[in-house]
């Protein structure tokens, strides 16, 4: 028979024992706690080894029972239903009594379901499972899973490294020393309740689910990891860096000193003037033909004062917010704009950068290989073999937004691009421009292009503008 899991309860599980009134409270925190009272010797004595090293399902019965019998101990098992409800429960493998694995609930209503491990299936690393360094333990994780498995020894880092290929617990014996047969075992189990295993070939996802299959990794991790539910990060606005690190200022400061004013129309005017909104929606469309004669510099300037421009500023506590014509989360606005001009009458070919404050473009470059090289991959996107005439690089200024919310930033980055994609088409139409949303661009030839960190403000999305055919 393999040995059981040692159950424990998670590092943030306070123990707190009140021996005058007979009492335990165990606490997650200050808003949730379970309370024991009067609590019998051998339940407090189960609660304070799950709460200080662990111990297996029977050591933790047998001392339950020694209190009355059966009925304390399926008081007991109902117990810890509760804990795995709450995801407070870790289960470990041991070898040579040391914890080789540990796998802890990051969801409530979390539990590893019992399966079977036979000596004959060859059992397989999901590809969705990935291995990565955390606070110094090697954690091995999956978008399939709401369980982290913590590796704290060489030998399970070892054993996950055999997994990649197919092969037995036996196998795994063979492979990596110290480790025997029922760890080998109680491993695999382990791995396989947790979803980071599946028995080879009949059980891999990618052959077994339609839905899976059509899912990339990375797709899948990003999707599970920026909305709630498989994982237990905090999420939303945590303004984790107040007090460490300053907030960027609303507005990016000028890039040069060659700046070119650009033409701000009437918009109480406009709004009498333009067509109706419903014209506007229905007649928005990808437009990849030109006109004869170029954009326009006042064309390009009402655009830009139409789609981007800041309305005004606001100071607050937590930085600087701002308003603009397309919404943006907590008015924070980290998206920017560097026009990539070709042709474009009264302005010179080059890159710009949009100021958004004072409404003007600062010339960061003439035209140049590297320039040359984002309009020729626009084109290609747009399946255009003609000349374009501006493309507009969407970037965002990454802290702008991670420096309020937690988990959720960068999905609310690309939730950004498509409102100002939408604005951007809206906005053209309005105008009888020819507009164009691009759906990949290349961010390492951007940040090569204006200097910029990758790091810190890259290209998230990518316009075409042109001039429309009469």
């Amino acid at each position: 028979m393999s040995p059981q899991f040692v159950l424990s309860f998670k590092p943030d599980i306070s123990f707190i024992e009140q021996l005058e009134s007979q009492q335990v409270l165990l606490q997650s925190s200050p808003a949730y706690r379970l309370k024991f009272q009067p609590i019998q010797p051998g339940l407090n004595m189960a609660l304070k080894a799950l709460s200080y090293g662990g111990a297996t399902l029977d050591q933790l019965n047998q001392w339950v029972k020694e209190d009355e019998g059966s009925y304390p101990a399926l008081k007991f098992y109902l117990y810890l239903q509760k804990f795995s409800q709450l995801g407070w429960l870790c289960h470990s493998v041991l070898a040579n009594g040391k914890v080789i694995a540990t796998a802890v609930a990051i969801a409530p209503h979390t539990q590893l379901p019992p399966v079977e491990v036979t000596k004959e299936t060859q059992y397989m690393l999901s590809r969705f499972a990935y291995l990565h360094q955390v606070e110094g333990k090697m954690l091995l994780e999956s978008p399939l899973s709401k369980m982290q498995i913590y590796l704290p020894d060489w030998r399970s880092v070892a054993l996950i490294s055999q997994l990649s290929q197919p092969c037995t617990y036996l196998e795994l014996t063979e492979q990596v020393p110290g480790i025997c047969l029922q760890t080998a075992k109680q491993l695999i189990g382990l791995l396989l309740s947790a979803q980071m295993l599946t028995p080879y070939p009949e059980g891999m996802e990618e052959e077994g689910s339609i839905a899976l299959r059509q899912w990339e990794f990375h797709d899948l991790l990003f999707h599970t990891r920026s909305r709630q539910g498989r994982h237990g990060n905090l999420v939303g606005g945590t303004y984790r860096f107040t007090g460490k690190i300053e907030p960027l200022p609303d507005v990016k400061p000028p890039m040069s000193k060659e700046a070119i004013a650009l033409f701000k129309p009437d918009i109480e005017t406009l709004k009498t003037t333009d067509i109706s909104f419903t014209q506007v929606l229905e007649t928005r469309r990808s437009i990849r033909e030109y006109g004869e004669n170029p954009l326009t510099l006042q064309q390009l300037g009402e655009f830009l004062y139409r789609c981007a421009r800041v309305r005004r500023t606001m100071s607050t506590e937590h930085g600087e917010l701002c308003d603009r014509p397309f919404p943006s989360g907590g008015g924070l606005y980290e998206l920017e704009l560097y026009p990539v001009i070709k042709l474009c009458t009264n302005i010179t070919s080059g890159l710009y950068h949009y100021h958004p404050q004072e409404h003007k473009l600062y010339r960061i470059s003439a035209s140049n290989s590297m320039t040359e090289t984002l309009l020729q991959n626009a084109a290609l996107s747009m399946a255009k073999q003609d000349q374009l005439q501006v493309l507009i690089m969407i970037t965002a200024r990454f802290q702008r937004l991670a420096w309020k919310y937690e988990s959720i930033a960068y999905t609310l980055m690309l939730k950004h691009v498509g409102v100002l994609y939408q604005t951007m088409y809206l906005v053209a139409t309005a105008m009888n421009l020819a507009p164009c949303a691009i759906g990949c661009g290349d961010s390492d030839l951007f940040t090569k292009a204006t200097g910029v960190d990758y790091y810190a403000e890259t290209s998230i999305g990518e316009f075409v503008l042109g001039s429309r055919q009469e």
